[in-house]
């Protein structure tokens, strides 16, 4: 039997034995009515042989440590910064955490460093429901506040979209538009090219991406775009 991709809606009964649920927030994906399974967001079934597969197209991004994450800066506070992570909770970035460092509150003020709207590239630390997410600037050259290049946001479901099969997707986007991209899992992502109208025509390929994920051989009709969309520019 051949691999099958069913549109699944809300409320659709996702039958059989071997259900694997996959994709972000998939404890807010299905719900139980007796031994029934439902879905509880828009998705795609595949079938094949062994089993089903059930790929929530819509939910939220529930953070878990070792998540690269894409945060804004809403609070300034004494001694550590308040980041949105486009999660149900805000995360907590100390000053010791971003400037590696002590640091003495009554000498000198964390809005030197970051300020209300500046993006940070991290990771989470920590999390476990009961207290904020922590975010660790550990682990990546990359991590630390961005300061060029344009973030963009999209439904943290797509993400694994954007990123690929073994990274065949973003590492596809990197080599056709010459840019650096990191990928937040909680739906943002940095795109830093040489040239602006660039970054606008990658922003436009993953958007492409977003708008086109239940659909198969969405790779190679994205790096047309992109060679169409470059060669035009």
């Amino acid at each position: 039997m051949a691999e099958e991709k069913i549109i699944v809606l809300p409320g659709d009964k996702l039958d059989g034995p071997n259900l694997e649920v996959r994709g972000l927030g998939r404890n807010y994906a299905t719900y139980k009515l007796g031994d029934e399974v439902y879905a509880a967001l828009p998705g795609v079934l595949e079938v094949t042989e062994e089993k089903k597969i059930y790929i929530p197209l819509e939910n939220v991004y529930i953070p878990k440590p070792g998540d690269i994450v894409i945060g804004i800066v809403v609070n300034v506070g004494l001694s550590y910064w308040t980041i949105d992570i486009n999660a149900p909770y805000n995360a907590v970035l100390t000053a010791q955490e971003f400037l590696n460092r002590p640091f003495n509150p009554a000498s000198e003020s964390l809005s030197l460093y970051l300020v209300e709207g500046d993006y940070v590239i991290g990771k989470i630390s920590s999390f476990d429901r009961f207290r904020s997410p922590f975010i660790t600037l550990k682990g990546s050259e990359k991590f630390g506040k961005i300061v060029k290049g344009k973030v963009i946001e999209i439904k943290p479901s797509r993400i694994p979209r954007v990123i690929g099969k073994k990274r065949s997707m973003i590492n596809m986007l990197m080599e056709e538009s010459g840019c650096d991209i990191t990928v937040g899992v909680n739906g943002r992502i940095h795109i830093n090219c040489d040239n602006p109208h660039i970054e606008d025509i990658v922003t436009l390929a993953i958007k492409k991406i977003e708008a086109e994920a239940h659909t198969s051989g969405l790779t190679d009709r994205v790096r047309t775009f992109l060679k169409d969309k470059l060669s035009n520019s």
